[in-house]
């Protein structure tokens, strides 16, 4: 849990003003690299310590027969979907995060969704066939 921790120490320390300015990849690079790797190849520098290893996003679409489901990756990203059979969920919820960070108000939750949208958007960027 205390890598977790650490990992979300980099966005309590981020402004909303500092988040809104950052691409998809980016964001990915401040707040998913250290889990699932810098290519996002679930080979980031703390995954050797999960008791499961974090997925390969580069994948995602190869698994769900050559098309990315973008919706379903939302959910997961922002915390509404959970993947049952990886058991407990260690990743952060950024729906929640971001909020926090964008200000729980209409336009921070429209702000933190737009993040979430450009998470999303490099990962799908990043697939490989």
């Amino acid at each position: 849990m205390g890598l977790l921790a650490s990992a979300m120490l980099g966005l309590s320390t981020a402004s909303a003003e500092e988040l809104s300015g950052y691409s998809g990849e980016e964001l990915f690079n401040r707040f998913c690299a250290s889990c699932h790797g810098s290519g996002g190849e679930g080979d980031g520098p703390v995954a050797p310590f999960f008791k499961l290893h974090p997925p390969d996003l580069t994948r995602i679409a190869r698994r769900h027969g050559g098309e990315f489901p973008a919706e379903k990756i939302r959910r997961i990203v922002d915390g509404r979907e959970n993947i049952p059979p990886h058991g407990a969920r260690s990743m952060p919820v950024w729906g929640t995060e971001f909020t926090t960070a964008e200000g729980d108000t209409p336009e921070g939750r429209k702000r933190a969704q737009e993040l979430i949208t450009r998470l999303v958007d490099y990962l799908e960027s990043i697939q490989k066939p």
